[in-house]
């Protein structure tokens, strides 16, 4: 998804940028003297962008304003779209360990998420785990979410995964801290007749 992301707000910054620099650099032009092509929107200096014949042009038909409003409306979801995924909380790229030279080495942050959750699913009683880091480099924070085998005590999964898994982790890449957010799920599965 970030990749994703990063690429939308490429493309929309280039044409955004691209839209502007074209308009406002023929109107520049021109409003400085230069001839316009024949089938340009302005002829010269004193001339308007729209014309009232213009802006009135499509006013009485029944299709105009329905398509103003829902090319407008598309237009604002995108935005708002386009400015939630700006601010959720995006993936940790790389995390800073202490080396003890002061100088500091970089891991990725794929790699810890990985070790996490093996050290995760190790665990007696944990059927999956997502790891997920978030944060910044120097303080990474964990999104861990762990699917639990039907019988399993969530209290003492959750115990392990503090006390091992996590504890681990923080101490292997030299952090003061390593806080985590964990979601716990259940394996579905089918009752069991008692008898």
């Amino acid at each position: 998804m970030n990749g994703v992301l990063r690429t939308v707000n490429r493309i929309v910054l280039g044409l955004l940028g691209l839209v502007l620099v074209l308009g406002g650099g023929s109107v520049l032009a021109v409003g400085l003297g230069v001839k316009p092509p024949s089938w340009w929107i302005h002829d010269g200096k004193d001339d308007v962008l729209l014309s009232v014949a213009d802006r009135n042009r499509w006013r009485d038909d029944g299709w105009w304003w329905p398509t103003v409003i829902a090319v407008l409306g598309v237009l604002v979801l995108l935005a708002l779209w386009w400015l939630v995924a700006q601010l959720r909380r995006r993936r940790l790229a790389e995390v800073l360990v202490d080396t003890g030279d002061g100088e500091g080495a970089l891991l990725r942050g794929r790699a810890l998420e990985g070790v996490l959750a093996g050290g995760a699913e190790a665990l007696d009683g944990v059927e999956r785990a997502g790891v997920r880091l978030t944060g910044r480099r120097s303080t990474p924070q964990a999104r861990v979410a762990l699917t639990l085998q039907p019988h399993a005590a969530p209290g003492e999964a959750l115990h392990r995964l503090s006390e091992e898994a996590l504890a681990q982790a923080r101490d292997s890449a030299g952090l003061a801290a390593l806080p985590a957010e964990v979601r716990l799920r259940a394996v579905k599965h089918r009752a069991e007749r008692v008898s």
